[in-house]
């Protein structure tokens, strides 16, 4: 078996583009990956075009030493768009691997660990208030977060993520750890004030409140506090018992100290890439719970980093905020680890997500059933991707 092409899709999925990979191949066998950057979807697509070259004429079931040798060709650059490219390669290659031998990414890997997963509600209350266009119920005062968080106990859902949502007309998020412009002290320096202290713990108060004690509650800060305000932060939440709080920081050191300032529990780790960057942070015991993102990384070193979490005694929680093609990878990869907490999942999302896969995730009660047809158990609907390209930036964080 050959590869014949390599062709990557860039998918427009309404604020944000999705980046989908096809591997085709002398034997009929096509295989999919997805490696979604909502803020480089070029710059990922021409990346998986200069792997063309190192894939072309090559056996795709050698799916450990192609990753190794997209890698090498990447030494100098290892992390960023070029890693997820390759992470977007190698799950179409697993994917046809699988299908060639008729069985499921999840066989491949030793079985299935579970027959289910528990998902969390991701972005809840996010998604309404910056996209009002979905035609949800907008989130206007705190009565609509409330009414929100009983909307999740009413799907079914046990646990919840959101982010520091202020409801208004229109309402906003504060993402300014991702750009807030010149001279905003919140985006530059990183310090949360009075007002953004109380603001956040009425937030996480009203959400407790409609949920009840016995649905799980994330909060995610991103990039957008340095230490000292996560500290404040977690300090004022932990009355309200929170699965965890997410904390994205390129300093093992500087979580530790957040983590060891209080009760309430720490997440991080969306934003590392393989075994050695994660190795420090498991080092410095800095997290309570690991995310993994194999739509980032790949699914076979996002399972190592997964076995090595084990080595450490902590649980990965892996990060998928994609279309259903990565909801099945995720979940196929919760299926082969042992120590998963949680898998995260928007709910919230646009009518297009649900046309683009031939198959759909089998979710009830807040749990999705483990895929088990041949390779990811779903595949790409090229039809629908090709009608919808993303054309220009429409983020608005």
């Amino acid at each position: 078996m050959k590869i014949t092409n390599v062709e990557s899709f860039v998918v427009d999925a309404g604020w944000r583009p999705w980046i989908f990979v096809k591997v085709e191949t002398d034997e009929g066998i096509s295989g999919y990956g997805e490696c979604s950057v909502s803020r480089a979807p070029f710059a990922a697509a021409g990346a998986i075009e200069d792997l063309k070259p190192v894939l072309l004429g090559t056996d795709p079931r050698a799916y450990e030493m192609l990753f190794w040798e997209m890698s090498r060709r990447a030494i100098a650059e290892p992390l960023g768009v070029r890693a997820k490219a390759i992470a977007g390669v190698e799950l179409a290659l697993l994917d046809i691997k699988a299908k060639a031998l008729g069985i499921s990414v999840v066989e491949l890997f030793g079985g299935p660990t579970r027959e289910k997963v528990r998902l969390y509600w991701s972005h809840c209350g996010t998604t309404r208030a910056l996209y009002p266009e979905m035609g949800k119920p907008p989130i206007r005062t705190m009565r609509d977060i409330a009414e929100l968080g009983k909307e999740v106990v009413h799907r079914g859902y046990t646990a919840l993520k959101t982010n520091i949502v202020f409801p208004g007309d229109p309402a906003r998020v504060h993402f300014d750890g991702f750009g807030g412009g010149l001279g905003r002290a919140e985006s530059t320096d990183q310090v949360a004030s009075t007002r953004m202290l109380k603001h956040i713990e009425t937030l996480i108060g009203t959400f407790r409140e409609a949920v009840g004690a016995e649905v799980d509650i994330c909060l995610d800060l991103n990039f957008n506090f340095k230490p000292e305000s996560c500290m404040r932060i977690a300090k004022i939440l932990e009355p309200f018992n929170l699965l965890w709080l997410e904390i994205d920081m390129y300093n093992p050191e500087a979580l530790r100290q957040i983590k060891d300032s209080t009760s309430t529990k720490i997440c991080t780790g969306e934003n590392q890439i393989y075994m050695q960057d994660y190795l420090p942070y498991f080092q410095a015991r800095c997290a309570d719970v690991f995310m993994v993102d194999a739509a980032w990384m790949g699914f076979s070193q996002s399972k190592k980093v997964g076995d090595l979490a084990q080595v450490f005694e902590f649980n990965v929680a892996p990060h998928n905020y994609y279309s259903h093609l990565s909801t099945f990878i995720s979940a196929s990869l919760c299926a082969v680890l042992p120590n998963v907490r949680i898998l995260e999942i928007d709910v919230d999302d646009v009518p297009l997500r649900e046309e683009l896969v031939t198959h759909l995730p089998e979710i009830k009660d807040g749990y999705i059933k483990i895929p088990s047809g041949p390779g990811w158990g779903t595949e790409l609907n090229e039809e629908a991707a090709r009608k919808n390209p993303w054309q220009k930036p429409k983020a608005r964080w």
